[in-house]
């Protein structure tokens, strides 16, 4: 029986070897016949891909703004949605980057409309899956990397390399001009510099001195005149720049690219206000890394803040629940701590992690989501900012065996904010 049951592990040991050997085969000959299938619709549009570890879904946004502003016809894909033209759908995928076929038939989409530009959002666990090869690439933006996904990628340098190479995919591209638009703020911005493309492009906070933070927008210097956007926080002032070069490098002017920022007004599930009449501030936001959670807690510095927060999915980055408890408790007044997406892993156990870094405060654990979210506007008063973290304009709460339940924290926030009115 022993012998049985070493014979049968061995050749499950075996069976995951052969696999991981094959994988990367497996999965680029799927890249290539989704590219042959769709009729390598990249050659007939200019892409460019938005990579790093925050800030991808809004440099997304604000680009495809700022080209819309200049007269071209854009498509895109990110985390918060899909849009072909005037045609715009959710993602409802739980991925920032869907599978090869799904993106090589928006690519083919977007050609058959008319578009001139396609903008894609490019993660570090679709490049492990090649859902970037066969995308010829006319300009990558690097916008920032620190550690996330680490379970998934093995390490740090594992997470970095997979980054690195959507960078060195743009090598093999066809397209002429390429440009590779870099945060040189960031501590691997020479990495990504050295990627071999005609235009090396670099950005940083010291192109929009003087700039002025506010809890309501962001005024900078852009060309040497002042502009004003409507969004908060540092984190989303480097967005623009972001997109400002890459705007830039596609021979978009300052005054465009200006009328753009000032008529943008905001991005679902980043830094999203809901107003419901209250007199304190509601704010739902994506974020779900210790940096990102401590640059929105930034945001609000003088108001008393009621922060509602999970800590990671289930199975996943386990090393950064304590950190973001530690950060709830160095930037919130009253803390609420959440069911996010457990997946197979105990949710209890999830809120504990990220109890252990809460030293000094006493945190509430309510698990049931739409309750912690009641508590925290029912505790609001004016003034105030209840700020609910972790899922941004995630569909779903994703629970154990697979099972997804409908979700939005902004729609949630809303019904409840016109419970609360009602009762008064």
């Amino acid at each position: 029986m022993l012998d049985t049951s070493i014979g049968k592990l061995h050749r499950h040991a075996t069976s995951n070897k052969l696999f991981a050997f094959f994988q990367p085969i497996y999965h680029w000959k799927l890249a290539l016949l989704s590219a042959m299938w769709y009729r390598f619709p990249s050659r007939f549009i200019k892409v460019i891909a938005v990579t790093g570890t925050k800030g991808k879904s809004s440099t997304v946004e604000l680009l495809s703004a700022m080209l819309e502003q200049a007269g071209y016809k854009t498509a895109l894909s990110n985390t918060i949605r899909f849009k072909v033209g005037d045609t715009s759908w959710d993602n409802m995928y739980k991925m920032s980057m869907p599978g090869r076929f799904f993106i090589q038939k928006l690519i083919r989409r977007a050609v058959k409309s008319g578009c001139h530009y396609i903008i894609i959002e490019m993660t570090s666990q679709g490049a492990l899956l090649y859902r970037h090869r066969f995308i010829e690439l006319d300009a990558l933006v690097f916008t920032n990397i620190s550690p996330e996904h680490i379970e998934a990628h093995g390490s740090y340098t594992n997470y970095l390399a997979s980054k690195l190479s959507i960078a060195e995919n743009m090598c093999h591209s066809e397209k002429e001009n390429r440009a590779i638009i870099v945060n040189a703020d960031d501590k691997e911005s020479d990495k990504f510099m050295a990627c071999p493309a005609e235009r090396k492009i670099s950005y940083s906070i010291h192109d929009a001195e003087p700039y002025q933070i506010k809890n309501q927008g962001i005024d900078f210097t852009l060309g040497g005149r002042t502009v004003r956007s409507h969004l908060s926080g540092l984190f989303n002032l480097y967005n623009i720049l972001a997109a400002t070069a890459t705007a830039r490098s596609q021979g978009v002017s300052d005054r465009v690219i200006s009328q753009a920022i000032e008529r943008f007004t905001g991005i679902r599930g980043r830094v999203q206000k809901i107003d419901a009449g209250q007199d304190f501030d509601v704010v739902v936001d994506y974020a779900h890394t210790p940096d990102s959670l401590e640059k929105l807690y930034q945001v609000f510095p003088t108001s008393r803040n009621i922060c509602v927060l999970g800590g990671t999915g289930g199975g996943r980055d386990t090393w950064k629940r304590g950190e973001m408890g530690r950060l709830a408790e160095k930037y919130c007044d009253l803390i609420i701590l959440t069911d996010e997406d457990p997946y197979d892993e105990d949710p209890k156990k999830i809120v504990d992690d990220v109890a252990k870094g809460i030293i000094v405060k006493t945190p509430s654990i309510i698990m049931d989501r739409r309750e912690a979210i009641r508590e925290a506007l029912r505790r609001a008063k004016t003034g105030d900012a209840v700020i609910i973290t972790g899922k941004g304009t995630d569909p779903y709460i994703m629970g154990p065996n697979g099972t997804k339940i409908p979700w939005s924290d902004a729609r949630v926030a809303e019904e409840e904010l016109r419970k609360i009115a009602t009762s008064h």
